[in-house]
């Protein structure tokens, strides 16, 4: 917890700075107890190093009676205490360089600021005053040279922010090591912020196309509260909106928490459904985390962790109960720095000795101590301070010190800055492999490189990773599993778009792809599949001869054409009996042929629709029909006249001869042949594909072209039966004993009952099946005319020849009704 006391003392004396640097009278007067670096060196050239050897301090409750003592640190970090030596290591090899800065030599003055950001301030003040104390020359004046010409630190980007913000006005560099917040690209409020390692907007893309490559779609994020933080986690959290994950929950702490806040986040991973947890946390914090997930032992995740923590092998030490087993995330890019001879020296220049600390001699050994001191896993961080200490140098070289716009090698690497003070962007992806010895192996599986095209920065390398508990399996992190293809998704209501139903595709959609969001209509002439997967082609259907219904109707057909040419042949045959000449055997051969053609023209109704078939099966119904109702028509009329030509005083018969009942035939008939070549040249029958009636098939049908032409064959053709009925209802009482008349009137009856049946059914019946309607229509009425009208006549000329007489024809005979 940050104490206010410290703070508050650090900022009065920025307000003593900047008020004596406006006085008239510069005069320079101390403030409280100065600060004494920690390791320091005389130099032409003093660059200033803000560290913090200590992880934590001690709490004291202040009473504010008396001056605040100093702050007590505690928990040495070894970690710290190497970028510390990095930085001596670099300063020593410039100064025995003969390259570059020759005959200047470079000092340095190295803070602990025990991670406190009040005291961060405060000896970033003390860099950019005298460390000395001036309270005994108070005459001496405050406009003198900068105390240093750079500050390399902080390692956390919350310090940082504080710091950069404070020399900012100055001009001060300050070059970070470690400081990845994305926030302190922002020239305007941290001019002279520089850094050797990438900001975190590229750190949190690399780990949020991670989080895609795997298809992690729902996962937990675990932050520290600062800048590091809660800046990363922002950039990621927009990211992974854009590429399809969804976070679960996204929870936050600080090291310096009560222990029931940190219990908190762990039950919320407890509770959670994601098995996938992004880790955008400090080092430091991360240790905190582990020690109480361990306690939970609360296994079986898989961590994706930001560099921080990732490749740092004093987190993996202390995770004992192998928590973060499996775990993958980026880290800066593996190198070596040779200062092992510096590093594990103990000797340099102390500032006061106490009286009991022993002087070291420079001879100690430390290549046997295991710690955390002689851990060489943060070679890259060290590498990072080193080149710090070397972009400084080059600066004083080319005196391009402000921006720090420049670019150099390294020992083989390439050193620059952009505009806003950051290097290129470039990670390793690395894998936690826990070997058989128990120790952690930090492998490393890809790269991720931020100057590529998007679909290219991120390169998976083929290794084997491990996962959570050894597992060889890429693990499974989803609200809902994805939606098979023949599905679409529907969102849950009231939850993030990762989590949804999966709704199967309607009659006639297919969805192909997985994770669908719409099913797609299939075209006309296409039906889905059962998974809906798919289109496929409808079958064309229409009545065929291969089907039961057309074979039936066709021998129907065929089977009257054969009475009808059976009939026809008894009536030639008996041609010159009083039967056949009674009942006008011109007009009834004629009509035998009509009824031939209307058997024929049924045919023409089954098969395969075309544009002659069409135009052919319409008009040959229409005019068959006609011609077959003129003759029944004409012989009508002939009973009606010869029987009225009976009676004294009227001839009527010579009105209507042979002549005349052919006339009248040819002209009903000509009427109808006039009604269908007008329909066939303003608007014929063509064949259409019928997709209305039935979804999965396709209807071959016959569009009628004209509607008023249809309707006006069919009505002629109605009103000629109509005529017919009413002329033979009025001779069906004549008193001839074979009354044609009566036949006549119940084949009538039964043509018209058939034909106004017909009108619903076709209009109502479904694709084909109306063909079929139309067919049995004309077979029906073909059937009654021919049986109504000739079978009689062949009964009496087959098996009742003795009535075959003139006499019996004229009623004379017995008056036997037959």
């Amino acid at each position: 917890m940050q104490r206010w006391p410290q703070l508050g003392s650090a900022l009065l004396q920025l307000l003593i700075l900047v008020t004596f640097s406006n006085s008239e009278t510069p005069l320079c007067r101390q403030i409280g107890d100065p600060e004494i670096p920690q390791l320091y060196k005389d130099g032409d050239i003093v660059l200033g190093g803000i560290f913090y050897f200590h992880s934590s301090w001690k709490n004291r409750e202040e009473l504010y009676k008396q001056k605040p003592l100093a702050l007590q640190c505690i928990s040495l970090n070894f970690r710290e205490f190497q970028f510390a030596q990095t930085m001596r290591f670099a300063i020593e090899e410039i100064n025995n360089s003969t390259d570059l800065l020759p005959g200047v030599t470079l000092g340095y003055n190295i803070y602990d600021t025990c991670g406190s950001i009040p005291r961060s301030i405060k000896v970033a003040l003390a860099l950019n005053n005298n460390s000395e104390n001036r309270s005994s020359n108070p005459e001496m004046p405050c406009t003198r040279p900068l105390q240093v010409q750079a500050i390399v630190g902080e390692t956390s980007s919350s310090p940082s922010t504080a710091i950069g913000t404070l020399i900012g006005p100055f001009q001060i560099p300050l070059i970070s090591h470690f400081a990845t917040c994305a926030c302190l690209s922002d020239k305007t409020k941290y001019p002279s912020f520089l850094r050797t390692i990438p900001s975190d907007y590229f750190q949190s893309r690399a780990l949020a196309q991670i989080v895609k490559h795997f298809g992690w779609t729902w996962v937990g994020a675990v932050r520290t509260n600062d800048d590091y933080g809660n800046n990363g986690m922002a950039i990621f959290t927009e990211i992974a909106e854009q590429l399809g994950i969804c976070l679960e929950y996204s929870v936050s702490f600080f090291r310096t928490d009560p222990t029931e806040k940190i219990q908190k986040v762990i039950k919320t991973i407890q509770t959670s459904t994601s098995k996938v947890i992004i880790a955008f946390v400090s080092h430091l914090d991360m240790d905190v985390l582990i020690h109480e997930l361990s306690n939970y032992n609360l296994t079986g995740y898989q961590w994706v962790g930001s560099e921080s923590w990732i490749f740092d092998s004093q987190i993996a030490l202390v995770d004992k109960n192998h928590i973060l087993d499996g775990a993958i995330g980026v880290s800066i890019p593996d190198t070596y720095v040779k200062f092992w001879e510096t590093l594990f020296s103990c000797k340099f220049k102390q500032s006061k000795p106490a009286e009991n600390d022993r002087e070291c001699t420079g001879y100690e050994n430390l290549t046997g101590v295991e710690n955390s001191f002689t851990d060489m896993s943060l070679m890259p961080i060290f590498n990072n301070v080193y080149k710090g200490v070397y972009a400084v140098a080059h600066a004083f070289i080319k005196k391009i010190y402000k921006y720090f716009q420049q670019n150099f090698y390294l020992k083989g690497e390439e050193v620059y800055f952009n505009e806003d003070g950051d290097p290129a962007a470039k990670y390793e992806v690395i894998n936690w492999q826990r070997r058989e010895n128990g120790f952690v192996e930090f492998v490393t599986v890809g790269i991720y490189d931020a100057s590529l095209p998007f679909d290219k920065q991120l390169k998976l390398q083929n290794k084997s990773l491990i996962w959570a508990q050894s597992s060889t399996q890429v693990p499974v992190s989803v609200c809902s599993e994805k939606c098979p293809k023949g599905t679409r998704k529907v969102l849950q209501k009231g939850k993030p778009v990762c989590c949804h139903d999966c709704i199967r595709c309607g009659e006639g959609e297919i969805s192909n792809i997985t994770d669908a969001v719409i099913c797609v209509r299939c075209s006309l002439e296409s039906w889905s599949n059962e998974r809906r997967d798919a289109c496929i082609k409808k079958k064309a259907v229409f009545l065929s001869y291969d089907e039961i219904m057309g074979i039936l109707l066709a021998t129907a057909a065929l089977f009257g054409m054969s009475i009808t040419a059976i009939v026809t042949v008894i009536f030639y045959r008996n041609r010159k009996t009083p039967l056949v000449r009674a009942n006008n055997s011109e007009l009834s051969f004629l009509l035998l042929f009509s009824l031939t053609l209307c058997f024929l023209c049924s045919l023409t109704f089954i098969g395969q629709p075309s544009k002659w078939s069409c135009m052919l099966r319409h008009t040959a119904f229409g005019i068959t029909f006609v011609l077959c109702l003129s003759c029944v028509l004409g012989k009508t009329m002939v009973v009606l006249m010869a029987f009225k030509a009976t009676l004294p005083g009227r001839n009527l018969m010579q009105w209507f001869g042979p002549t005349q009942q052919r006339l009248s035939v040819l002209g009903f008939t000509l009427v109808q042949v006039i009604i269908c070549i007008l329909w066939l040249a303003i608007s014929p029958p063509f064949p259409s594909k019928n997709f209305k009636e039935f979804k999965q098939k396709i209807i071959l049908e016959c569009a009628l072209g004209s509607a008023v032409g249809f309707w006006s064959v069919l009505g002629y053709i109605g009103l000629l039966a109509l005529l017919c009925f009413i002329l033979a209802f009025l001779a069906r009482k004549l008193p001839d004993n074979f009354n044609e008349a009566k036949f006549i009137t119940f084949s009538m009856l039964i043509f018209c009952a058939v034909w106004i049946t017909f009108i619903p059914a076709y209009i109502s019946s479904p694709g084909n099946f109306s063909v079929a309607v139309e067919i049995f229509a004309i077979l029906a009425s073909t059937f009654g005319l021919l049986i109504c009208i000739f079978i009689p006549k062949c009964y009496i000329m087959l098996l009742k020849p003795e009535k075959n007489t003139k006499k019996n024809m004229m009623g004379k005979g017995p008056q036997k009704s037959l």
